[in-house]
């Protein structure tokens, strides 16, 4: 972005000022002006000093987003692991709500990292939604609820010592897995699972595409948003429909790599049943696929 300076007028300053009236900042009488001239490069500094970020009055790439993590309210986007790791005060909040209420995050940092991800998947559970560690609507709605429980009280998490991600990404590790797209709602499902993976644990060995990647694979998995047609060499298939329990789709996954021809890479076609365009459904798709793939990798022999 263009740097937004002193003197200047605006849209982009209106933008600015309106966003540093929610965070209580002081604009003088004028308020909302357009103009980035007093009270408003005031408080511009006054929110770097605060945040240890350069005075200078300025508002470049880093102030920007500052601002903007700042005035993220919890319920103003969707929330989930990935990587880039989300972050902002909605984070804040959630981790702050989710501590309170006895689901540890760990420390309040306003990162939503893998410790975050298993609470709010056993928050979920506790209140009778999907497990899938995405904070929408229906989770946001749930956590509003118990407002008068969480709000303004001591969010100090204990140890992490006996906490661990929501998934078990040592499969990962000892095990290569590549996810081979066969069409474009399947490649973004594949992304999101590769993605997850790596957000759960760096170290994990799971690839998107195929060619070059799939020298020294353990696992190919296939992916189709519609069933393949015949020519399969003796491949198996698993379908991957949103609702499945994650210990059956498992226990599926299990078959398949018993049952595949096991002259390496084992190659199973997976089939992602009714995931259609939104971001939600696809993201619960990627979790549910490598929440199932992590369990039978566990497993393997």
């Amino acid at each position: 972005m263009k740097p937004i300076l002193p003197g200047e007028r605006g849209p982009a300053v209106e933008d600015v000022q309106r966003r540093l009236l929610v965070l209580g900042y002081d604009l003088g009488p004028t308020g909302v002006d357009g103009v980035f001239f007093g009270k408003t490069r005031d408080a511009v500094e006054c929110f770097q000093r605060e945040h240890g970020l350069t005075e200078d009055g300025v508002v470049g790439i880093q102030t920007w987003a500052a601002i903007v993590d700042a005035t993220f309210a919890l319920g103003d986007r969707m929330l989930y692991l990935r990587l880039p790791h989300f972050h902002g005060n909605d984070v804040r909040v959630l981790q702050e709500a989710l501590n309170t209420l006895g689901f540890s995050c760990g420390a309040v940092d306003g990162i939503f990292g893998s410790f975050t991800e298993r609470a709010v998947r056993e928050f979920q559970r506790s209140s009778g939604q999907p497990r899938d560690g995405i904070v929408g609507p229906e989770t946001v709605r749930a956590l509003s609820q118990l407002r008068h429980v969480w709000e303004g009280k001591d969010s100090t998490a204990p140890e992490l010592a006996h906490t661990a991600p929501a998934r078990t990404p040592e499969a990962l590790t000892r095990r290569a897995v590549a996810f081979v797209p066969r069409d474009p709602v399947a490649s973004d499902v594949a992304e999101r699972a590769v993605n997850l993976a790596l957000a759960t644990d760096p170290e994990a060995r799971a690839y998107l595409g195929g060619g070059e990647r799939l020298a020294g694979t353990d696992v190919v998995l296939e992916v189709h948003s519609v069933e393949p047609g015949d020519g399969d060499g003796g491949q198996p298939l698993v379908t991957v429909a949103l609702g499945d329990r994650t210990d059956e789709l498992a226990g599926r996954f299990s078959v398949a790599l018993k049952l595949a021809p096991q002259d390496p890479p084992v190659t199973i076609r997976v089939v992602l049943s009714g995931v259609g365009s939104g971001e939600r459904a696809r993201q619960s798709a990627a979790v549910l696929l490598l929440d199932a793939v992590c369990r039978a990798l566990a497993l393997w022999q």
